[in-house]
């Protein structure tokens, strides 16, 4: 049974450096104030004895100052009138003496020339002496007060002395309201951690049995698939206090914080046992450590060597469990995913069509929707997406409706979300010239009816020809029926002809392409390199011509770099490439030749309507049937328009 914890105990008020920095300026000033000397002329010793025989100077309220220093007034009377009244003006001037060494004349020329009259009194030194050396003191004071707060607030610490404290945020049981329940799409990863959750509330059961529970779980994903969302849901589920932090926290320009602040992060969370430690972005603090000898003691590796000295620390038994976030494990050390520290990798991957549609009824339940809204097909509309774009869609679809004046979001702003985070913004108040929308019309015309008249091609849903986002004129959306995870050769050739479907018919119309259609042509060029060096789909053979790798999460992005291969091979790539898109061409400029007459009837309905669903596309093009062909030689895919 878990032991009842402590209540925090909050710090007093006089604790605070800031407050006793403020009190220190205070009392300096009240000293300063005390101890200060109204503004005086200095006079030399022969000048005073001088002065004092004037018969014109009187001097008042003469006194010592310790025996070494003479303070009065003098009194004088300038010849120069004072204004109407006719009387010379009076001027009493403050003034110092230093007597350095004793005169005895000193003392009868006070009793001679100041008189009996005026007081001859001296000040009490050691008073003075005080009150300087409070003053000092407190100077002394303040200047350390705010040396500690430059010091704190370059640590980003709560004390002037937190370097080496750990800033991490503590969400204790109450706090975590989080669970499993909050979390869809994932249910391998979720099976995974529920081991982890019932070890820390039953850990009896596989200590009986002399199991051992991983003492570190690693989330591997790409962003926004839910790994930190996960991990509370794991504290949540198992009611336990979760420290979370970043890996970016650790490290500082100070050499030997990153240790310092692991070393706390630890020793706090083995006190708060049972408990859970999450680190997020963990490739910041556990890159691989450099083999040279060469900077191989900077900050970072010291910091990482620290986190692995206290994993491997960790007792089995002491109810601590370490999890971790990244989407860059390839650049993680060896020594940090090796049994005993990093024992179990979970990948939590995008969701498939069943996890999406789970996504969306956790995000749609604060939000009022229709009767209309088919969540199983707005998780058709959205391959590849991951929760957080899901959740944003939500979002979207929720503030576009509000803006409508609706009581509840309706399938169109579902529809109209998915477009805005696929494409982009609709941009309505950009005006096109005729010539410029026509052209647009007829390149977006082309990929349509490519795309619906080719085998293999996933269904188009939309075609608009009004401007999205950045550069984006017009776009035709497509989207599988179901999520796909291999793709044959003529898929890939299918594709290719679709993304040429453009180019191909403003040529046939226009005689002549414009520069709009460069997105089109990089996608064109990259997969048919994709197909000749990675996927053996050419006359070279199967044959996998190597360049730099791309990340784990993401292989093949990255196309240049050094290349295992001649450049004779090179050549011979080139040369396959430019077959397969020269092939893909000449078969588009065919099939769209024999059916111009379904492409200009698209094209005029987009320019009368800027939009046509995928129904209404269908229809137009089972209009419009290729004149020299009967139906029954029609390929499978326009069998199914007619």
């Amino acid at each position: 049974m878990q032991q009842p914890r402590k209540k925090e105990r909050r710090q007093p008020w006089w604790s605070n450096s800031t407050v006793l920095v403020a009190a220190g300026v205070l009392a300096a000033a009240v000293c300063w104030g005390l101890t200060r000397a109204p503004d005086s002329v200095p006079l030399r010793l022969g000048e005073f004895k001088l002065m004092l025989q004037d018969p014109g100077a009187v001097f008042q309220n003469v006194r010592y100052v310790g025996r070494s220093e003479l303070r009065g007034e003098l009194v004088t009377r300038d010849p120069v009138t004072d204004g109407d009244k006719n009387e010379p003006r009076v001027q009493t001037i403050p003034f110092r003496t230093t007597i350095r060494d004793y005169d005895p004349a000193l003392p009868e020329l006070l009793d001679r020339y100041v008189g009996a009259g005026y007081e001859v009194s001296e000040d009490d030194a050691s008073l003075r002496g005080i009150y300087s050396l409070v003053l000092y003191v407190l100077f002394m004071t303040f200047m350390m007060g705010v040396g500690f707060l430059c010091i704190r607030w370059m640590a980003g610490g709560s004390s002037p002395l937190s370097f080496g404290r750990s800033r991490h945020k503590v969400y204790a049981e109450k706090d975590l309201k989080v669970s499993f329940a909050d979390v869809a799409g994932i249910d391998e990863a979720m099976a995974e951690l529920r081991e982890v959750v019932d070890f820390l509330k039953s850990p009896d059961k596989y200590q009986a049995l002399g199991g051992r529970i991983p003492k570190g779980v690693l989330l591997v994903g790409p962003p926004g698939t839910g790994k930190t969302l996960l991990a509370k849901a794991v504290a949540g589920e198992a009611d336990v206090p979760f420290f979370s932090m970043s890996g970016s926290d650790f490290v500082e320009m100070f050499v030997g914080v990153g240790a310092a602040r692991v070393r706390d992060l630890f020793a706090q969370a083995e006190a708060r046992a049972p408990c859970i430690v999450f680190i997020d972005e963990l490739d910041a603090l556990g890159k691989t450590r450099s083999g040279n000898t060469v900077g191989s003691h900077d900050e970072r590796e010291q910091t990482l060597n620290q986190l692995l000295v206290e994993m491997d620390g960790f007792a089995s038994n002491r109810g601590v469990i370490i999890m971790a976030a990244t989407n860059r494990p390839e650049t993680l050390d060896p020594a940090l995913l090796r049994p005993g520290r990093f024992d179990r990798t979970v990948v939590v991957d995008r969701p498939d069509i069943s996890g999406r549609e789970a996504i969306l009824k956790v995000h749609v339940r604060l939000v009022k929707v229709g009767q209309d809204v088919d969540l199983k097909h707005v998780a058709r509309l959205t391959p590849g997406s991951v929760g957080a774009d899901l959740a944003n869609l939500i979002n979207e679809a929720a503030l576009m409706a509000a803006r409508r004046g609706k009581e509840a979001v309706s399938m169109s702003e579902m529809t109209e979300a998915v477009e805005r985070m696929a494409v982009g913004l609709e941009r309505k108040s950009r005006i096109m010239p005729e010539e410029e929308k026509l052209r647009t019309a007829f390149h977006e015309a082309g990929h349509a009816l490519v795309s619906c008249v080719l085998p293999n091609c996933d269904p188009v849903h939309k075609v608009s020809i009004i401007p999205r986002g950045v550069g984006a004129l017009g776009y035709v959306l497509s989207r599988p029926e179901d999520d796909r995870y291999t793709m044959t050769k003529s898929q890939l050739d299918s594709y290719i002809k679709m993304a040429l479907g453009g180019t191909v018919a403003e040529e046939l119309v226009f005689g002549e392409i414009a520069n709009g259609a460069t997105s089109d042509l990089a996608k064109v060029n990259q997969t048919a390199r994709r197909m000749v060096k990675e996927f053996g789909m050419s006359s070279l053979g199967r044959i996998y011509f190597r360049e730099s790798e791309g990340g784990f999460l993401a292989p093949g992005l990255s196309l240049d770099g050094p290349r295992d291969y001649s450049e004779q091979t090179a050549c011979a790539i080139d040369r396959e490439v430019r077959k397969i898109v020269d092939t893909a061409t000449e078969d588009v400029r065919v099939l769209l030749r024999g059916r111009r007459p379904a492409l200009e009837a698209v094209a005029r309905k987009l320019m009368e309507r800027e939009v046509i669903d995928g129904d209404e596309l269908r229809q137009l093009i089972a209009a419009h049937p290729p004149a020299d062909m009967p139906v029954h030689h029609l390929t499978n895919g326009e069998q199914n328009l007619n």
